[in-house]
């Protein structure tokens, strides 16, 4: 856990009138929109991860993703530690390297994704899965009754992946499914890293600045080797896309970042959810600036998840 100055536990400590992280209009509103800048930032990085294609291995582009973003927060992050004068013990490292490899998996999961199907398909199922998933979990494992709105979400839900894989017949079909498969493992691992990171920044007071850099540079670790054994493909990489990778660096921290703050000011049960309106904006982009068929029936898919996701999030 961080340890950092605090006052003495044992002084009275007056009763504020409102939580931060339950009440005040202010601050939902102010985490609302935290939320809603992220959704768009996460699926405009999502959009130039599509647009690299398949040319360059994941691993070689995941290394120099977080090389590029590591250099760049470092200056912030450290600065936060200073001022707060925080230290990493043993139990904030073990959050920080869990976190980083639950991103590793979902990273490496995506970008397989946008290798075999399209922008239209993978990132909603990937993003509309994550809270289904979440709350079959609460219900198996912590007893939870779901209510109608939750089994009404999950259904809508399901909708949404029916809709997405009708017309079996036509020649994509395979495409789609195999989007359909890989979006809903990388929704496992949303909901995986979600509930590991609220409670985190939650729980631990981890800055979240701090506490995501911490994860970068466990993943710049991890990816550093592939990036030097593969150097001619980082250099094509940096040559043909910079402006995208570089897009990707900076605003896939951000818009993560963004959600940490939120959650560290809302209840994690409340930013998760919204967050997941970047489904909208996914498919969008995927049928207007990236040109992906059944433009009509995506975008009702995509309503689909994002109902059923605020169901699950209301109920």
């Amino acid at each position: 856990m961080l340890a950092a100055q605090h006052a003495d536990p044992a002084a009275p400590r007056p009763n504020p009138p409102e939580s931060p992280r339950t009440g005040g209009t202010l601050v939902s509103v102010a985490a609302l929109a935290l939320v809603l800048l992220s959704a768009f930032l996460h699926a405009a990085w999502n959009l130039w991860a599509k647009q690299i294609g398949g040319d360059t291995r994941a691993a070689t582009l995941m290394g120099v993703l977080e090389a590029i973003s590591v250099i760049a927060f470092a200056p912030a992050a450290l600065l936060v530690a200073h001022a707060a004068h925080l230290t990493l013990d043993g139990r904030a490292l073990a959050w920080i390297a869990g976190s980083g490899f639950l991103h590793v998996a979902y990273f490496l999961l995506l970008l397989r994704g946008y290798r075999v199907s399209e922008l239209s398909v993978v990132y909603p199922v990937a993003r509309g899965t994550g809270p289904l998933l979440a709350a079959i979990g609460a219900a198996l494992w912590l007893g939870e009754r779901p209510t109608l709105l939750s089994v009404g979400g999950a259904l809508l839900i399901a909708l949404g992946i029916v809709i997405l894989t009708l017309h079996p017949g036509e020649p994509r079909s395979g495409r789609v499914r195999a989007g359909v498969i890989l979006g809903a493992l990388v929704g496992v691992t949303i909901g995986a890293y979600t509930l590991w990171d609220g409670a985190a920044v939650s729980k631990l007071a981890l800055p979240p600045i701090l506490y995501y850099w911490g994860g970068e540079l466990c993943r710049a670790l991890v990816f550093a080797p592939f990036v030097v054994a593969d150097r001619a493909g980082a250099r094509l990489l940096w040559r043909e896309h910079r402006l995208r990778v570089l897009g990707i660096a900076l605003a896939s921290p951000i818009a993560y970042i963004l959600v940490l703050v939120a959650m560290s000011r809302a209840r994690v049960s409340h930013v998760a959810p919204v967050r997941e309106l970047s489904i909208l904006f996914g498919a969008w982009f995927g049928a207007r600036v990236l040109g992906e068929g059944d433009r009509a029936r995506r975008r009702w898919a995509a309503l689909a998840f994002v109902a059923g996701v605020l169901a699950l999030a209301s109920a």
